[in-house]
């Protein structure tokens, strides 16, 4: 017989509806995957037994009450989603009392608890960060900090894995698929976690160090379209010849006049935007692979491991070693 997984969501008035679905798919999909060894049993928790309706106005059903938990028997993991309310500012994190008192009873008999997206400020709330290293979604990340100092808060992570891989802390909507496969890869194995992600279309499993915002993402949107096909075409080529002469050819532009509209409009240099791409390229190695510092070093385009370490220190602040054993996640 499988060893059961059982996996507790919380639910409660207008939590995010993907924070819930998405892990929820994720745990089934493994089931699937392993043709029902991986053993995860996935109950929806609410305050009462019976209908929430979520921030997407669709309404789930709870398949147990806060108070009925317990005699369902200990729970594997807890896995807390989260709820904003909108104001002038941007959203604000919010913190359902019903939720932080359940967590507080519940949450030490569980073998592991993790939170989405900012579903972190309900553990927080609930003493759980306290001495921690966590994260959030961006947005909220300093409202975090401010509410809660004792925390450590880092909003760069797609997920942080703090307390020996007890508490996990993810960052906001879409990588809550990233933190549900990066619990799965922790029970079942990297093969399983990444079976699943096939399936699941995404284009890239991402580990937990990678940020929230990729190179592309993080540079302002282009005016042009050119700029933006060759902000494409240096993620896809980072082991190619990206020196400004190259990339001015391709634009077909003197270098000076490519260098200046390419700063004006991606807010940096282009050899600063390509050094950015190669080491993100390489962070991705570092945590998913167990390539060697000259591997990765020429895989990401970065050349040479003097090149890679240069490149670290400037962009991370860190070491390539030290970067890999903080970040790679590996099963147990």
């Amino acid at each position: 017989m499988p060893t059961t997984h059982r996996v507790l969501i919380a639910v409660f008035p207008d939590v995010d509806l993907l924070d819930v679905t998405g892990p929820a798919e994720v745990f089934a999909l493994t089931n699937r995957e392993t043709a029902g060894r991986a053993g995860y049993e996935v109950l929806l928790a609410g305050p009462e037994a019976g209908a929430v309706r979520t921030s997407a106005g669709v309404r789930l059903l709870t398949d147990v009450a806060f108070a009925d938990t317990e005699a369902r028997g200990r729970p594997d993991t807890l896995l807390v989603p989260g709820a904003v309310d909108m104001t002038g500012d941007g959203p604000v994190a919010r913190i359902d009392a019903d939720v932080v008192a359940w967590l507080r009873a519940t949450a030490p008999h569980a073998r592991r608890v993790a939170s989405v997206c900012v579903g972190a400020h309900l553990l927080a709330a609930a003493g759980l960060l306290d001495g921690r290293t966590a994260t959030t979604h961006w947005s909220t990340a300093a409202q975090l900090a401010a509410d809660h100092p004792a925390v450590t808060v880092d909003p760069d992570p797609i997920f942080v894995r703090a307390d020996r891989g007890r508490l996990w802390t993810g960052a906001g909507i879409s990588a809550c698929l990233d933190l549900a496969l990066a619990l799965v890869a922790e029970d079942q194995g990297e093969e399983v976690a990444l079976a699943v992600a096939r399936q699941l279309v995404m284009y890239l499993k991402r580990q937990g160090g990678q940020s929230q915002f990729s190179v592309p993402l993080s540079r302002p949107a282009s005016a042009r379209r050119d700029i933006d096909a060759l902000r494409s075409y240096i993620a896809d080529h980072l082991e190619e010849d990206l020196s400004a002469a190259a990339l001015a050819a391709r634009m077909c532009l003197s270098e000076r006049h490519f260098a200046r509209v390419f700063k004006q409009e991606t807010g940096t240099g282009a050899a600063d935007y390509v050094e950015s791409a190669r080491v993100e390229a390489a962070r991705r190695l570092l945590e998913g692979t167990d390539h060697s510092l000259e591997q990765v070093a020429t895989a990401s385009g970065l050349g040479s491991v003097e090149t890679l370490h240069r490149a670290f220190r400037r962009q991370v602040a860190s070491t390539p070693a030290a970067y890999r054993r903080r970040f790679r996640v590996t099963a147990t």
